[in-house]
């Protein structure tokens, strides 16, 4: 009889439970990292409690990240921090504190995920370690806490979807287009529970900036993971940011997939997310001319290093709408200091830019940059329902930082092309 092979997510969850995992099975198993951030840590906490938790099974293996609402918009959120604060000194596990930045950058850039883990955190996006062929998904607060105390974690083992990204990018098509794409196609729950193994020779060229983008928008189609293989790139970034020794994961030949598909991004034009569904997306063209009241760079999509500089390379020398403003969040203070030093955070100021402090921003809506009734807002983040950024009543498109910065020089949806 022959063996069926193994995908990347039965392989990860076979080696952490001890167990010859197979998709739809439910298995117990070793966390190598878990997060929170103060929108979920204060649940955490008090459930930790509850559970008459003494101690965290071990402190280096969990961090907290005030990134959503920093620094505190009010005294409700600065409770909230407190108490974070107090727990995170407490039990000796790591902080990162308000200027630090987002929590999905701080992850992987400050070296605690490596290929082969399986890491945990207590938000949705946590999928966007995937792109250095971890494990990697979100779980609720309760499960943190239960986690936190024992290290370990149930799951069931998801099937997995292999999805074949082919074609080089168009000039002005970036990787937020390519995720924005595929997203239109599957639909936001055209994989819902389903591990997602991204592949093809689109990634090949990709950064891990930009790999990471993609990698973020799993959750956008309904996915646990949105993983992707380890190769040289993925190799030499990770060594980069961590000492940790690592064992990259790939799929078995003849590794049982739920589905298979293509995608030919070739000719694809850039993509805009049009209110109020994340699948809800058109190619540029069709959305050309509409009226722009706020812009916003940023957030655990496309804050990145990469993502700044292409922003800036089309708004050098320009300057904002004045009907228009444009608000840039940096991912992290790594990425601020890289900005500063080579000059991006100086295009941004003089284009009339506001730059905000590293973190969240605007994305969460529970302060920096809270649009108006009736206002319209492109954003480089990944979710635009009613009221994401603070105001049911406001309307957000999502699209790539070029389109973005595009559209906050004519006040309007601007094609990026006619400025690369």
């Amino acid at each position: 009889m022959v063996k069926i092979g193994k995908t990347i997510s039965e392989k990860i969850l076979s080696a952490h439970s001890g167990k010859d995992a197979r998709a739809g099975d439910i298995v117990v198993a070793d966390i190598d990292f878990m997060m929170g951030q103060d929108g979920t840590s204060a649940i955490a906490i008090d459930s930790f409690n509850n559970m008459s938790g003494k101690k965290v099974f071990d402190g280096s293996k969990i961090a907290i990240c005030i990134d959503h609402s920093a620094p505190s918009p009010n005294i409700g959120v600065s409770t909230v921090h407190k108490k974070i604060r107090e727990f995170v000194q407490n039990k000796g596990i790591l902080l990162y504190d308000i200027g630090c930045g987002v929590c999905h950058q701080l992850v992987p850039e400050e070296g605690h995920v490596v290929p082969g883990d399986l890491v945990i955190g207590a938000d949705s996006h946590t999928c966007t370690y995937g792109a250095v062929n971890a494990f990697a998904t979100g779980i609720g607060s309760t499960d943190l806490a239960a986690a936190m105390i024992s290290g370990k974690l149930w799951f069931k083992v998801p099937e997995t979807v292999k999805y074949e990204i082919k074609g080089k990018l168009p000039k002005g098509v970036f990787s937020k287009d390519v995720i924005l794409y595929i997203t239109q196609k599957i639909r936001a729950s055209g994989a819902t529970y389903k591990a997602i193994e991204f592949v093809g020779d689109t990634l090949d060229s990709l950064s891990m900036d930009a790999r990471f983008t993609i990698s973020n928008m799993a959750i956008e189609m309904g996915a646990k993971v949105g993983l992707m293989l380890a190769d040289r790139i993925t190799i030499d970034w990770v060594s980069g940011h961590t000492k940790k020794p690592f064992s990259p994961v790939k799929p078995d030949k003849g590794a049982k997939y739920a589905e298979a598909r293509e995608f030919d991004v070739s000719k694809i034009s850039p993509q805009v997310s049009k209110p109020h569904t994340v699948d809800n997306v058109s190619a540029i063209e069709e959305v050309l001319g509409t009226k722009i009241h706020e812009c916003f760079i940023g957030t655990c999509t496309n804050g990145r290093l990469e993502d700044l500089k292409i922003a800036a390379e089309i708004l050098k020398g320009k300057k904002v709408h004045p009907d228009c403003r444009l608000i840039v969040a940096p991912a992290s203070k790594k990425v601020l200091q890289h900005a500063i030093k080579e000059g991006i955070i100086s295009a941004f100021i003089e284009a009339n830019a506001v730059v905000v402090s590293p973190g969240c921003g605007p994305c969460v809506g529970t302060h920096q940059g809270v649009p108006a009734d009736g206002e319209a807002v492109i954003s480089t983040a990944n979710r635009n329902f009613k009221g994401r950024m603070g105001n049911p009543n406001a309307f957000i498109y999502l699209a790539s930082p070029a389109t973005v910065a595009a559209s906050a020089i004519e006040g309007k949806i601007t094609d990026p092309r006619k400025y690369l």
